[in-house]
């Protein structure tokens, strides 16, 4: 298809060229699965054997213990293409993983729904591609062995060409985040409001934390705006934490974290999060304190989840803690002897869950 306008001497032409389809796939089998979890650790995978789809190279990566400490709980795949050295083509292709049982059918799958640019060395996937604890109580897990299947669908020709020959450019991804983690870290760019947090003051800017929580809004622009100079004090919490909350609404992430302090600090963050409707956070904490539960902070971690609404947590620490041989040991800390005091209705969910 051509189209042309305006006068001879001027004239623009866009040709857009019929896509060219090339499918494949490839499965990745893992023998002894229960061996790869913890081997590796957090953040390392393991590379299934390269293969051609459409005349590129490609590998499977696979994370047994997650992508990062937030995805701790989860296995973590990834597309990634193996390109040549000076090869700065573009392959844009969809991919689809799936679990599969033992007689090869998909029980589980996660697909890409919008094509994605693979130059070389890059790779695409999920962060959350199946949590561990239900795959390793699935009945679709037979002798220890795990099949993933990852189907790549590439589409040749996708892009428009336009009257010179030369191809549109492919967008980056966003980096919103890193300009305003710019904007709040640059001294001479000053923040509209002044916080007042244990001690310690911080500068930041209130549209963008009006935008980014409802609480913020109310408190900055409603009817319960505060002064003209805009200082606000934080009670109850430390500054450190305060640090770290500013980095995630500014940027969307967290901060670098000493893994000593992390499950601290997560739970900090959670109640900070719940207490201004922060979401996103307050699943990522609540994600990262689930790979820290354990006989001694279970009962106290239970509360928590109670407090700040977190299903997916409290759940998780009732199922450890109803375990016959976690049980003694829970009922003997200072966490269990608090909640038996003061939430009496999670000793009944905790009956419940007790095996019979």
């Amino acid at each position: 298809m051509a189209s042309s306008s305006g006068d001879a001497s001027s004239a623009a032409m866009t040709t857009i060229f019929r896509p060219e389809i090339v499918t494949g796939l490839h499965v990745l089998h893992i023998e002894g699965y229960k061996e790869t979890k913890g081997f590796l650790g957090v953040g390392n995978f393991f590379s299934s054997c390269p293969f051609t789809i459409g005349g590129h190279s490609w590998s499977v990566r696979y994370y047994p213990d997650g992508k990062d400490m937030v995805f701790q709980d989860y296995i973590s795949v990834y597309l990634e293409r193996l390109g040549d050295p000076g090869d700065e083509s573009v392959v844009m292709a969809r991919f689809k993983f799936s679990l599969l049982d033992h007689t090869g059918e998909p029980w589980h799958t996660r697909e890409g729904k919008v094509l994605r640019p693979f130059f070389d060395k890059s790779w695409w996937g999920f962060d959350e591609f199946f949590l561990r604890e239900n795959l390793e109580s699935s009945s679709h897990m037979k002798d220890d062995r795990l099949m993933i299947r990852c189907d790549v669908t590439i589409v040749k020709n996708v892009l428009i060409e336009i009257a010179n020959n030369t191809q549109s450019p492919v967008l980056p991804p966003s980096n919103l985040h890193q300009h305003l983690g710019d904007l709040l870290n640059i001294r001479r760019v000053k923040g509209d409001v002044k916080f007042k947090v244990g001690g310690k003051k911080f500068r930041a800017h209130r549209n963008v934390l009006a935008a980014r929580s409802s609480v913020f809004m109310a408190e900055l622009f409603g009817k319960k705006m505060e002064t003209k100079a805009a200082r606000v004090r934080i009670k109850d919490m430390e500054p450190r934490v305060f640090e770290a909350f500013l980095h995630f609404i500014y940027t969307d992430s967290l901060p670098e974290i000493d893994e000593g302090d992390r499950m601290a600090m997560a739970q900090h963050l959670l109640a900070v999060a719940d207490r201004y409707h922060m979401e996103r956070l307050k699943l990522i904490c609540e994600i990262m304190l689930r790979g820290y539960i354990d006989t001694d902070s279970a009962a106290t971690m239970l509360i928590l989840a109670e407090q700040h609404g977190c299903h997916g947590l409290k759940q998780a620490c009732l199922r450890f803690i109803a375990f016959p041989s976690n049980m003694k040991v829970v009922m003997m800390t200072e966490g269990f002897e608090y909640l038996t005091r003061s939430f009496p209705s999670l000793l009944k969910e905790l009956a419940a869950n007790i095996p019979v």
